[in-house]
């Protein structure tokens, strides 16, 4: 039975905003783990709870919304990017628990020999994901991203090792398939954020990936790809509902 640890983000009004009108959601904070706690109990126990939804076009939370309950012979699956996080699920003994941590752990080579870095991979997943189901265009993923991964350096990358099993979800075709889907707008980022010390990260950023997708044969026809592939969740055609 899964639960999405997402519907237990606050409004986005009560988080940080910086000058740029930019709100940080990254960190574990901007989860109700009080009300997140006090779920796994109840269902632990086998009782049914009522989660919350959350509606990332809007950026609010509605509580009461929809029923969880396991049986004996089930078990809850969270998903959430903090799931590592200690505080996440502090009230669940550590016997109940098994640790899972995905990362697109691929091992490749740019044409210059430098490794391409697993933080572009899912930045770029991001990008895909969030412009189709929050409402979020893929210019402000890349200019958020700072804040994803300055809550990964504190909050997740430090917990890896608590993990059970470690799984890569990178596939070494999937770079081809997002070339024509953002090669031209990291082109475009490249020159915007040129020179703007304000926008360094986001000018960093799109620069490497610039170079990296335009040294990759692009591919459009993604008929190849399973349907339930993980990287359906971010080009479009799954056969699971998100």
């Amino acid at each position: 039975v899964p639960l999405i640890i997402d519907n237990y983000f606050y409004d986005l009004e009560m988080h940080p905003k910086d000058e740029f009108g930019d709100y940080d959601f990254e960190t574990p904070q901007a989860l109700d783990l009080a009300l997140i706690n006090e779920h796994l109990v109840k269902i632990c126990n086998g009782e049914e709870v009522m989660i919350p939804f959350y509606d990332f076009k809007l950026g609010k939370r509605y509580l009461n919304r929809t029923k969880v309950k396991i049986e004996k012979d089930q078990i809850l699956l969270i998903d959430s990017l903090h799931g590592l996080y200690p505080e996440m699920t502090k009230d669940i003994p550590s016997e109940q628990k098994f640790k899972i941590y995905l990362e697109p752990l691929l091992q490749l080579k740019d044409k210059d020999g430098d490794y391409v870095q697993w933080t572009d991979i899912r930045m770029i997943r991001r990008m895909l994901r969030d412009s189709v189901h929050r409402a979020y265009k893929p210019q402000q993923t890349l200019e958020h991203w700072h804040y994803v991964r300055n809550a990964e350096m504190r909050h997740i990358i430090p917990f890896n090792n608590t993990a059970d099993f470690i799984i890569s979800s990178g596939m070494p075709y999937e770079l081809p398939l997002y070339v024509p889907k953002l090669l031209k707008d990291f082109k475009e980022w490249e020159v915007t954020y040129k020179g703007n010390p304000l926008r360094e990260d986001a000018y960093l950023r799109s620069a490497r990936i610039a170079k990296l997708l335009s040294a990759i044969e692009p591919v459009i026809d993604d008929s190849p790809v399973p349907e339930d592939s993980v990287l359906r969740e971010f080009i479009g055609g799954s056969r699971f509902h998100y």
